[in-house]
């Protein structure tokens, strides 16, 4: 199966799910989020903050992708995604799953990126290279859209390359045996991978490219519209827990975190440091949730459009936004 017909199918799977997304009022919240993945509200998870700001119980479930988020959200499994990334959340969009983002989980520029196997010794400077080898990548998430902008950047011609669709601790475990010769992910992936290997663009270099890298919290649209006092209370908590962590990134947190996420301190504290978490003040400006994360959607759905990656692109992306509940947050 081809790298289009692949993305093509997980899209039709998507939308013949669509229509199931669950109604809550159920007594109880399932909320899909990653493993090796640090953020702040593995923490308020640990303490359990949000069951007792929510009075119900939090029932947490990790995932390997975003796509395998749209796809729990679809069918009714999963009520909010944390940190599911844009691309994802675009393609399930534009093959008309009703999912919104309800707010900025982190921007992370330099913690999602592709990494070529050293023996290769190729580099920015020589990427032309890359045609014929074999690339893992893992579909419709934002890896692949860093993965299509950075090889439109360099010329490479996707037919000349063998695509493969691994979760990035696949293509990390591929890459250290050798079999792959460049793969993309992110986290602690990421982090093996460049064991491995290195990378060809840097987080900046990528931002000058316009490959914005930030995750959303997302959820369907009828959830939010049914649950918006529930979706509000968990939000205040989350941004409570970006604050306390930006409050100085006190030990405790940092050990609640990666015991949680299955990782050392110090690999946590690594990943960290590369992460931005925009207050909700932040968040409802126009740099983020108030039109530039709109637009940026629609530039992402146009990159897969362009590749063949999904057949067409929503007119706009505003619809998959919904701040009312962020905004309820701010004042709690």
């Amino acid at each position: 199966m081809t790298l289009k017909s692949k993305l093509m199918t997980a899209a039709a799977g998507i939308a013949m799910l669509a229509g199931t997304a669950n109604a809550g009022g159920h007594g109880e919240l399932n909320v899909a989020y990653f493993l090796e993945w640090p953020m702040p509200f593995q923490a308020a998870k640990v303490a359990g903050a949000y069951d007792e700001a929510l009075g119900m119980k939090v029932n947490w479930v990790a995932f390997d992708t975003g796509t395998a988020m749209s796809a729990a959200m679809a069918s009714g499994d999963i009520d909010i995604s944390v940190s599911q990334g844009i691309p994802p959340f675009v393609v399930a969009a534009s093959a008309g799953q009703d999912l919104q983002v309800i707010d900025v989980a982190v921007s992370y520029a330099d913690n999602d990126n592709c990494v070529v196997r050293s023996d290769l010794e190729i580099d920015k400077d020589s990427a032309g290279e890359l045609a014929g080898k074999k690339v893992a990548v893992p579909l419709g998430t934002a890896a692949h859209y860093g993965f299509l902008k950075q090889m439109s950047h360099f010329g490479v011609d996707l037919a000349s390359l063998e695509v493969v669709d691994m979760a990035p601790a696949e293509g990390a475990a591929a890459l250290a045996q050798g079999s792959i010769d460049m793969a993309c992910g992110w986290g602690g992936a990421l982090r093996r991978m460049k064991e491995s290997g290195n990378i060809l663009l840097t987080g900046a270099e990528k931002m000058e490219l316009g490959i914005l890298v930030f995750d959303a919290t997302t959820a369907p649209a009828g959830f939010v519209a049914e649950n918006s006092e529930v979706v509000a209370k968990f939000l205040a908590v989350t941004a409570k827990a970006n604050a306390d962590w930006a409050d100085g990134n006190p030990a405790e947190m940092l050990a609640a975190i990666a015991k949680d996420a299955g990782m050392s301190e110090e690999d946590a504290a690594s990943s960290l440091s590369t992460f931005v978490f925009p207050t909700i003040e932040e968040q409802m400006s126009e740099a983020w949730l108030g039109g530039t994360a709109q637009e940026f959607m629609k530039g992402v759905a146009n990159v897969f459009v362009e590749a063949g990656s999904i057949p067409s692109a929503n007119d706009s992306y505003d619809g998959n936004v919904e701040t009312g509940p962020l905004a309820a947050a701010g004042a709690m």
